[in-house]
């Protein structure tokens, strides 16, 4: 079994002696225990039982729009036609380009963390899914990916959007803030996202299939949370 760091232990020992009652106080708590030299991510991770869950769509796969963002900077790439070459520049995307692009991933040039397309150039993607696949980087129109607005959806994919998505085992893990977000926009985040995954898919994000919502920060012990506690 992996030993606790004396810094880790000691954030234990401030759990134990805090007064965590209400939502606002285990941010203020997770917060505090972030004290390292970097700006930590707030993070939320919880489980889904996928054996409750009933019907085919038994995984969580979606987006949702976060009022503040997640703080988490994303390389985006946009592959478009050659007549939208000059809105791609102007979207803030990192890397764009129409067939040039498609040759430097063929080859294995990935240097992006999302990739956005239009539709238009969605059928020269099909030969490339062996490689985008694995990695979670082909473009989908349900993930907000596929899109003639370059623009509006580059700064959304960059400011706002956050993708949900739940491995194997059910496990779920995604960033909600930064430590230097004020408390009251990392619960407004917190609302929205419940608000969101509740009327979305709510035969999967429900207090029968989970059970357990976890809140920490990147380097912090993890407070656990509940419906109850989330205006949604």
């Amino acid at each position: 079994m992996k030993k606790k760091s004396k810094r880790f232990k000691k954030l234990i020992d401030l759990k134990k002696k805090e007064k965590i009652e209400t939502l606002e106080n285990k941010i203020d708590l997770i917060k505090k225990m972030s004290n390292t030299k970097f700006v930590e991510s707030i993070d939320l991770s919880f489980k889904i039982n996928l054996k409750k869950v009933k019907g085919a769509d038994s995984n969580l796969r979606t987006i949702v729009e976060l009022p503040n963002g997640s703080g988490k900077k994303f390389k985006v790439a946009v592959l478009c036609d050659e007549n939208k070459l000059n809105d791609a520049k102007k979207s803030g995307a990192e890397v764009f380009g129409s067939d040039d692009l498609i040759q430097k991933i063929s080859s294995g040039q990935l240097n992006f963390d999302k990739l956005v397309c239009t539709p238009s150039m969605m059928s020269k993607l099909g030969k490339l899914g062996k490689v985008l696949g694995p990695k979670g980087l082909m473009p989908n129109p349900k993930l907000g990916t596929v899109s003639d607005d370059l623009i509006k959806t580059v700064s959304k994919i960059k400011n706002k959007i956050v993708e949900i998505k739940n491995d194997k085992d059910g496990n779920v893990g995604l960033c909600i803030g930064r430590k230097s977000f004020a408390t009251s926009k990392i619960i407004e985040n917190i609302n929205s996202l419940f608000q969101n995954l509740k009327k979305d898919k709510s035969t999967i994000f429900n207090p029968e299939n989970v059970k357990k919502i976890y809140l920490s920060s990147s380097m912090s012990p993890s407070l656990k949370i509940n419906f109850k506690e989330v205006q949604a």
